[in-house]
């Protein structure tokens, strides 16, 4: 109800504010008249003062005296005929005034036809409130956000959240909703894997250091955790180390149960990549692997893109080669060196043909592109 009275008040004084010019009345002329007619008066006698002293004609003083006396005419016809301006301008108006007040009127007369006036209000905590078999996925959203917000020490509510912030696409507030997970409750394989994966959605499918270590955590706390081993295994492949890539995969397809997603994941990807040629390490580089710290893993697989880049130099057809070194510098985070291979790769393969828009493409994907 007092969204109907002020909605009323409101639409009295837009209305009232329209109507405001109309409705004044214009100032009494009886005084501008006498003081237009004085005016003529004083330039009657200033007109005669001329003549006397002989500073204009006799017939051009005839004639200013006529021109004068036509406008002195003209004032007093005007300052007789009150009656019919009046009259007018009241009709005018009495037509404003309907005009403007029929806006409200037929408006508020086709809502209550087509309208709902009698549905109550719902404001943003009502609609919070309401079922929530009756809300929308954002409301839903925006009411455990809100929750959260006075409460964010509510690990329900991030474990609620996190699912739906991957299915939106919102990997960044996903990532946020994980790490408070993993902050408030204890660790667990399958939240460090999860964490890795919605870093690497971030990245459009990159493995990165991030994601990575977020897997290796995973693999830390259970080291049969299918998520983490088949992005671990397309780390190695994003890196150029595709042997490295096959046996993990082939190990996944040997380990576990037949219906398991993963299982098929990995199957997938050696079929993907099982015609792929590419520098991978040696067996005395896998066993030295395992013995090696971070940045130590990381100057080999800096090592392992360098040959790749070599073999591309003395065997540029190679469309594939192209596409995985510039995979290699981006998860190197190495972009200038990654534009420098797509610029030699779109080189070597041609700007116009098939292979070399496939690279352009691939690349922009990866946000790299050509200047």
């Amino acid at each position: 109800m007092l969204f109907w009275i002020l909605a009323a008040l409101l639409t009295l004084v837009a209305a009232l504010a329209v109507m405001r010019p109309f409705a004044a009345r214009r100032p009494a002329t009886a005084a501008s008249t006498a003081y237009d007619i004085e005016v003529y008066r004083d330039q009657l006698n200033e007109l005669a003062r001329d003549v006397e002293r002989g500073l204009i004609g006799p017939e051009e003083a005839e004639q200013a005296r006529a021109e004068i006396g036509r406008r002195i005419l003209k004032v007093s016809e005007g300052a007789d005929e009150p009656a019919g301006t009046g009259e007018g301008r009241l009709l005018v108006r009495l037509t404003a005034a309907a005009a403007i007040a029929a806006v409200p009127l037929i408006s508020w007369g086709v809502y209550t036809v087509i309208g709902s006036p009698g549905m109550p209000s719902q404001p943003l905590q009502a609609r919070l409130q309401q079922d929530p078999a009756n809300a929308s996925i954002e409301e839903l959203v925006g009411r455990a956000e809100a929750h959260l917000a006075d409460n964010p020490q509510d690990v329900r509510g991030w474990q609620v959240l996190a699912p739906v912030y991957m299915r939106l696409g919102r990997f960044a507030d996903a990532e946020t909703a994980l790490r408070n997970i993993i902050r408030l409750s204890a660790a667990t394989a399958e939240l460090q894997a999860a964490l890795g994966e919605v870093i690497t959605a971030r990245a459009q499918g990159l493995v990165t250091a991030d994601a990575e270590a977020a897997f290796q955590e995973a693999l830390a706390l259970d080291v049969q955790n299918p998520k983490a081993r088949f992005f671990i295994a397309l780390a190695r492949a994003q890196e150029g180390m595709m042997d490295d890539a096959r046996d993990a995969w082939r190990a996944m397809q040997a380990d576990l149960p037949e219906g398991s997603p993963w299982r098929e994941a990995a199957a997938q990807a050696l079929a993907s990549g099982a015609d792929e040629q590419a520098p991978g390490p040696t067996s005395e580089d896998v066993a030295a692997a395992s013995q090696m710290s971070q940045d130590d893993r990381q100057s080999m697989v800096a090592g392992m893109v360098a040959r790749l880049d070599e073999k591309l130099r003395e065997n540029p057809a190679d469309p594939e080669g192209w596409r995985r070194l510039v995979r290699s510098y981006m998860v190197l985070e190495k972009p200038d060196e990654a534009r420098s291979a797509l610029e030699r790769g779109m080189s070597a393969l041609g700007a116009n043909t098939a292979e070399g828009r496939e690279l352009l493409t691939f690349a922009k994907g990866l946000g790299v592109e050509i200047e």
